[in-house]
């Protein structure tokens, strides 16, 4: 009798240990996925807020440089792409893609903006400037905290157990915010 006990007790123990691991695990893949969630949301945050300046910076160089207007196209085009997606709840990486393409389309417009120096001195310009600085400075802030976010899930994922949790609650890699490699091209300016 006192042997069946102790084989109860252990079994018991044995059910609460692997009741706990897994938990354990579940909860943790949870808890990345969900970090990966709260940091992509910052992320959108200030994507939006300079999505909110774009069409002031662009009426104040409109006013300079009128006859501009494939790269004012681009710009809208590039803004309505990311509202779209984020809007309409697209997976990130099609998020990601829009963000870029309007970041590349703001690059061509500070390069326009070299042409004229008329506009460079104007005070609107030169607000809209610095908070345009400030909200990317933002982005590149919250683009290494959801990367962190992502290195941390994806490398959970790729070790055992995480990849058994992962697989359990259907999650898979999350996929990083990277910067293309035509963005790191050092751009032309020409006067």
């Amino acid at each position: 009798m006192g042997r069946r006990k102790g084989l109860i007790i252990g079994l018991v123990v044995a059910f609460f240990a692997i009741g706990g691991f897994f938990i354990n695990g579940i909860n943790t893949v949870v808890t990345l996925d969900e970090n990966i969630k709260e940091a992509w949301a910052q992320v959108e945050n200030q994507l939006q807020r300079r999505n909110d300046l774009i069409p002031n910076l662009v009426k104040t160089v409109k006013g300079y440089a009128g006859h501009e207007k494939e790269i004012f196209k681009h710009i809208a085009d590039a803004r309505a792409r990311l509202s779209g997606a984020i809007a309409k709840d697209r997976p990130i990486s099609e998020r990601i893609s829009a963000a870029q393409e309007l970041t590349g389309a703001l690059s061509r417009l500070l390069l326009i903006v070299e042409n004229y120096p008329n506009l460079k001195a104007d005070q609107n310009f030169a607000q809209l400037m610095d908070e345009l600085a400030g909200t990317e400075n933002r982005i590149a802030v919250e683009r290494m905290r959801y990367n962190r976010a992502v290195k941390t899930f994806n490398a959970y994922i790729r070790r055992i157990p995480g990849s058994f949790f992962a697989r359990l609650k259907g999650l898979s890699a999350a996929t990083y915010f990277q910067v293309k490699e035509k963005a790191k091209e050092v751009p032309q300016v020409e006067f």
